[in-house]
């Protein structure tokens, strides 16, 4: 029961390094099921996510080690099972990233339903009609998807919706399918991409990467390959918030600023100072913080993962702004959390209205996903007095090294591992319960 304390009204300076990215190692390592020979990872992000992603790949049989702090080498030769242990697959959407490579590599695959937050409807029907479509058959059989297919064949798939885990599962599917294989109104994400650079590497033939029509010619095999992951965009657009929230100024190192540029709009629409400074972007926020209209939208719009931490930017703006989803229809579970701080806002259909600058307070929260986890650390960095976070788990899913990262840049932040009761009892005074 781990908890954050973190005390505001610091202003963030500093460098902050950002890790690799959490949306972009998922299905990387996911593919990696698709060759007997070894894959190597660089600048793979510690967090709890990619832990999980390897407990499943063990689980069937796959070798994976760490070979220094941020590489892995991954050894699918002696794929043992092609079921998904359910148990850990109800902890992680990413999981139903092993459909594709697993049908692909053994002609069979179970996979549990996906689990992960609950930020609204991911179905994943498009990935079962692209499957289908290749000469699949597919059921859910208690609880489980079931996949089966001798061989996979080249299929034209148009998706109705330009969905970022359906085009992977997809792609990787269509990477050693007999054929060709397009996929209209495929995502464009910087994840996607990276993914089918990965797949390139091992010797897939990709046309079309970074479009929205996809042109998979299959190969007979995959090979092993040396990948390194791209930089986290969605990390770097949280600390880009945290540090113009509290009129702050940062570097962000290690970044593709071309993945960051609707961030960057919004920003200096805010009035935030920013600068490209190719791989790392200059940030430095000032006191009279302008509100500004956001709706999420699929790559190349501004990412439904920034919409959460946005909304507690907007807080210390002087004025009114609309911040609408778009992507997904529950994705505001952080706002009652953030009006327990202070914050006037409040939800109206698909939109967040939010009025400011809000004087906030410190407060106990409690993070109900990771994104909306990121939102409470960009409000209580801002906050007057102390702010306890439960259930930061989540953060632990999606963000490596966090407290140190914030504690290079100043801020006064605590992380307490124990008992939830002995933590609150200790606190008390602090945060005034």
């Amino acid at each position: 029961m781990a908890q954050l304390l973190i005390e505001g009204g610091t202003r963030l300076v500093g460098r902050v390094p950002i890790s690799g990215s959490k949306n972009a190692v998922l299905p990387i390592l996911a593919a990696c099921l698709l060759t007997e020979e070894e894959c190597r990872l660089k600048n793979v992000p510690r967090i709890e996510d990619v832990a999980t992603m390897m407990r499943l790949l063990e689980g069937m049989g796959v070798q994976i080690r760490w070979l220094d702090p941020q590489q892995l080498q991954i050894n699918a030769e002696r794929l043992a099972r092609s079921e998904v242990l359910a148990a850990m697959a109800n902890r992680m959407r990413a999981s139903f990233l092993l459909m594709g490579p697993l049908l692909a590599r053994r002609g069979e695959a179970r996979v549990a339903k996906p689990g992960g937050d609950d930020i609204g409807m991911r179905r994943v029907e498009q990935h079962l009609v692209g499957l289908r479509l290749m000469g699949a058959s597919v059921e859910l059989e208690g609880g489980e998807y079931v996949a089966r297919a001798d061989r996979l064949k080249g299929a034209t798939i148009h998706l109705d919706m330009p969905t970022v885990t359906g085009t992977e599962n997809l792609m990787m599917a269509a990477a050693t399918a007999d054929g060709i294989t397009t996929i209209h109104n495929a995502a464009r994400e910087p994840h996607v991409v990276d993914l089918a650079m990965f797949l390139g590497k091992m010797g897939a033939r990709i046309h079309g990467i970074g479009t929205d029509v996809l042109e998979i010619e299959g190969v007979p095999e995959l090979s092993g390959a040396t990948h390194r992951v791209i930089p986290d965009n969605i990390e770097a657009g949280t600390y880009a918030f945290a540090i113009a929230a509290t009129g702050g100024e940062g570097v962000l190192e290690d970044v593709e600023t071309a993945d960051l540029r609707a961030m960057m709009l919004k920003l200096r629409a805010a009035g935030v100072e920013v600068e490209d400074r190719m791989h790392s972007l200059w940030v430095r926020g000032n006191s009279d913080l302008q509100p500004v209209d956001v709706t999420t939208w699929p790559h190349p719009g501004f990412p439904t993962d920034l919409q959460a931490p946005f909304v507690s930017l907007m807080t210390q703006a002087h004025g009114r702004c609309h911040v609408s989803e778009a992507v997904f229809e529950n994705r505001f579970q952080h706002v009652p959390e953030l009006r327990k701080l202070g914050a006037d806002v409040y939800v109206e259909g698909r939109s967040a209205i939010v009025s400011g600058p809000s004087a906030l307070h410190g407060g106990s929260v409690t993070v109900p996903d990771i994104r909306s986890g990121a939102a409470l650390v960009v409000a209580a960095l801002c906050a007057k007095g102390t702010t306890v976070l439960d259930n930061i788990y989540h953060l632990d899913r999606g963000y490596q090294e966090i407290v140190d990262k914030l504690e290079g840049l100043g801020a006064r932040i605590t992380r307490i591992d124990g008992e939830a009761g002995d933590v609150r009892h200790d606190l008390s005074r602090v945060v005034g319960d």
